[in-house]
């Protein structure tokens, strides 16, 4: 073995590979002294250097790297890391916590300062033993102090799913897994909707324990907090059965319809009860940004605006209001979209055509910074802390002055939601009660729901429903709505610029019938253009 330590090969045993040449077998336990060490010693006392690393430094330093792990050497792997700490940690839980009995490791072609390489690892659990493949990759950085060649360390060079904080583990579940099943009884599976493996992995974690089910034996990803993430099942358990309030076949519509953006993420919700019946995303990250995001909504906020307007009396659908170029308001000047303007309007033709100063100039009149605020939360229900089954925010409208309060009017600001509350604010404006939007049951662990204090003023209702079925034949939303399908249908547009971004958030919200369902796509422009096909595509399947 060229450069190799050598150990009795006793228990779990590792073997590295580089170039297709074995140069290491190691045993992790072993009756004679423990597993052997890896040698590279060459990298181990690399010599201080300036600059950027070499190609010569990072095929040494990933040579030792993995010869180290591969020996379950967790001490020397670490001691090759920007983070020892970290990194030794890591490595000594890779057999003791994650049960990997045997793996091999064949680095790649390096790319610059990183290496490629491919783990076929062995995951051994109470007599079961199946197959970890998978490939990682690491970067060889200067030590910002020794100025030594050193692994970049990441959590992510263990295995490529692990985010920051996250570890791999294997074992026995602390929750059975569970049958999810639709509305109908249908069987929602991660491999069929793709975007809802975090929901299910949380619905797992919520009531595996009360569906009757017994764990099996898995490996997973254990995160900083929230849900796990199984990776691989050893041994499989008998899943109790839980339903939700999902519509596989609305679901299925909306992986199909969010497949098409990247960034982009969708809800649908059944107003005369609140029942979410679908949740999807597709995004890089897979963080469930349809019902956990924060972003300006844009002008989607304009259904609470204008509720807020109308129910003080300050704007009426059918009355004139300004739709000037611009508007000046605590020393800010707001646009509308190419500064567009329409003298003589209507408040519902300001909606339809989404003018921003339709909504500023009646500020004046308003006199109390706090009312957006108050209408969001005791007519909609936003910020009432939601238990809709699973971790999801219920958006923030805070109170603000000046030109802040001119900006929250048309959704900028301090202003945050996401598709599940917007879907929400439009199911609102649909029935006039807000009915918080439930994943499951609240009858399965007993949780409070969220109720709101006033319903919406019939006369408030009847205008908002109005002007949104205005905007859907013949405003913003027209081209888009054209493809839904039914007579009862109305919508909302929305872009939102974030700083930094040369494209603001796309966001589009509609109903048809008793769906609502809003939209977002994070640079994806203006409404139509991205959210709004998404949400009439879902609207169609309901």
């Amino acid at each position: 073995m060229n450069g190799a330590a050598k150990g009795a090969v006793i228990g779990g045993v590792f073997l590295a590979m580089v170039g297709g040449a074995g140069y290491g077998v190691y045993s992790l336990v072993g009756d004679s002294g423990g597993g052997g060490k890896a040698d590279g010693s060459a990298s181990v006392q690399a010599e201080k250097g300036s600059g950027p690393v070499t190609e010569k430094e990072t095929a040494a330093t990933a040579k030792a790297f993995l010869a180290a792990w591969a020996a379950g050497d967790a001490r020397t792997a670490a001691d090759l890391t920007n983070n020892a700490a970290a990194a030794q940690s890591a490595v000594g839980e890779f057999k003791a916590k994650a049960y990997v009995s045997k793996a091999v490791i064949t680095p790649g072609t390096p790319n610059g300062a990183t290496v490629p390489y491919k783990v076929e690892a062995e995951i051994t659990y109470e007599g079961v033993t199946k197959p970890l493949a998978y490939d990682s990759q690491l970067t060889v950085v200067r030590g910002l102090t020794s100025g030594k060649p050193l692994v970049d360390w990441q959590d992510s060079i263990l295995h490529p799913q692990l985010q920051k904080g996250e570890k791999l583990r294997a074992g026995a579940p602390a929750t059975p897994p569970v049958k999810a099943v639709d509305r109908n009884g249908e069987e929602l599976t991660p491999e069929k909707y793709p975007s809802l493996r975090p929901v299910l992995d949380e619905l797992r974690a919520a009531y595996g324990g009360k569906t009757g089910g017994k764990p099996g034996a898995e490996v997973w990803i254990e995160p900083a907090g929230g849900p796990k993430r199984t990776l691989l099942t050893l041994v499989e358990g008998e899943p109790g059965t839980l339903k939700t309030y999902l519509d596989a076949k609305v679901q299925a519509a909306a992986e199909q319809a969010v497949g098409k953006y990247p960034e982009a993420s969708v809800v649908a919700v059944q107003p005369g009860n609140g029942h979410i019946l679908a949740v999807a995303n597709h995004r890089a990250d897979g963080f469930n940004a349809a019902m956990r995001g924060a972003r300006a909504p844009g002008s989607t906020m304009k259904i609470v605006t204008a509720a807020m307007l109308i129910d003080r009396g300050l704007v009426a659908a059918d009355k004139p209001a300004e739709c000037t170029k611009e508007a000046v308001w605590g020393g800010r000047t707001f646009h509308n979209l190419k500064n567009f303007e329409a003298p003589g309007a209507t408040f519902a033709t300001g909606f339809a055509r989404s003018c921003n100063t339709a909504f500023i100039k009646p500020i004046d009149g308003v006199r109390d910074d706090a009312a957006l605020s108050k209408e969001a939360k005791e007519v909609f229900g936003i910020g009432l802390d939601w238990k809709t089954g699973i971790q999801s925010v219920d958006g923030k409208v805070p109170t603000a002055t000046g030109a802040e309060e001119a900006a929250g009017y048309i959704g900028q600001g301090r202003i945050t939601m996401n598709p599940l509350n917007v879907a929400s604010i439009t199911a609102t404006a649909r029935t006039g009660v807000f009915r918080q939007p439930l994943l499951v049951s609240p009858e399965l662990d007993g949780r409070t729901i969220a109720t709101a204090q006033r319903r919406m003023k019939s006369s408030v209702q009847q205008q908002l429903v109005s002007m949104m079925r205005l905007t859907a034949s013949s405003g913003t939303a027209r081209q888009t709505m054209a493809a839904v399908g039914g007579s009862d249908k109305g919508a909302k547009t929305g872009s939102a610029e974030v700083d930094g971004s040369g494209s603001p958030d796309s966001w589009f919200t509609g109903f048809s019938g008793d769906v609502a369902a809003a939209a977002m796509v994070e640079g994806g422009g203006h409404g139509a253009d991205a959210a709004g096909p998404i949400v009439a595509q879902v609207l169609n399947a309901g």
